[in-house]
């Protein structure tokens, strides 16, 4: 990566953080007017046993309607293969999820700050449960603040995610509900190597707790793994991602690997349309 640094140094502008990452945000979002199509292709592999294979198709539709503010409305498919994976039912499925609204609100621009901040708010509505595949009603939130600053103008951009999600689900045939909430933190890096692509990597650490409000704590994971940015076009682009859990424990077990609140793999596919 450093031998292709003299690469990067021709690019005339700025690296735009709003899509560089897979499974990470940056802080910008875009100029007032702007409106894009975005498709999010999400796989989850590998449970403590058995097949566990979980693929997500999101739809959405983006648009800037003023300085620092982006909205952001979605619906997501759902595909899984669940075979002889301990504490889940066998299952192979194509279903609708839910839908989803993404609000972001840029309060720092790097452009006049040290750095850039960005505070977004995600909420979802499921019908179907990612990691199960069972029939619920589900409704969760994630909180994210993200902040960036090129270390290398022009050419390289660190990120540092902070997260919080609950969750409230209720099973609709038993009519049990149960809550939860995962906190999370994330460092991301991407040089440009060329004017069109950036290469780097995302390191990332969740916290899974039983209750709202952290009320037991459940288990822990952290996933790292490549990123990859490439502008095909002018208005179209596409981003890679994929992640591994390096380390992890669940509560009550001296394991490693943390593969009942989390999976061994994390891919992550994203396209993007300016239109």
């Amino acid at each position: 990566m450093a031998a292709l640094l003299p690469l990067a140094v021709q690019a005339e502008e700025g690296v735009d953080t709003e899509h560089i990452f897979g499974f990470m945000i940056g802080s910008d979002v875009g100029p007032v007017g702007e409106r894009e199509f975005q498709t999010e292709t999400t796989g989850r592999f590998g449970k403590d046993s058995g097949t566990y294979r979980a693929l997500g198709q999101q739809l959405e539709a983006e648009f800037v309607p003023m300085q620092d503010f982006r909205v952001e409305v979605g619906t997501t498919f759902m595909a899984h293969d669940i075979a002889g994976v301990p504490g889940l039912d066998d299952r192979r499925q194509l279903s609708w999820q839910g839908v989803s609204v993404d609000l972001r609100y840029r309060f720092l621009d790097r452009e006049t700050a040290p750095f850039g901040m960005t505070l977004a708010m995600e909420t979802h509505a499921d019908r179907v449960d990612e990691t199960t595949a069972a029939v619920v009603r589900s409704y969760s939130t994630e909180l994210t603040a993200a902040f960036d600053r090129e270390i290398i103008p022009n050419v390289a951009v660190a990120a540092f995610n902070l997260s919080y999600q609950p969750e409230w689900t209720r099973m609709p045939q038993t009519g049990a509900a149960e809550q939860d909430a995962t906190l999370g933190a994330a460092f991301g890096l991407m040089v440009q190597v060329r004017p069109d692509i950036l290469l780097g990597g995302e390191v990332r650490y969740f916290r899974k707790y039983d209750g709202i409000g952290l009320d037991a704590f459940a288990g822990q994971a952290l996933f790292i793994g490549p990123t990859a940015y490439f502008q095909i076009s002018k208005r179209s682009r596409l981003t890679a991602s994929w992640g591994v859990q390096a380390w992890g424990q669940r509560t009550g077990s001296n394991a490693t690997l943390d593969l009942v609140n989390f999976e061994r793999h994390q891919a992550r596919l994203v396209f993007g349309l300016n239109f």
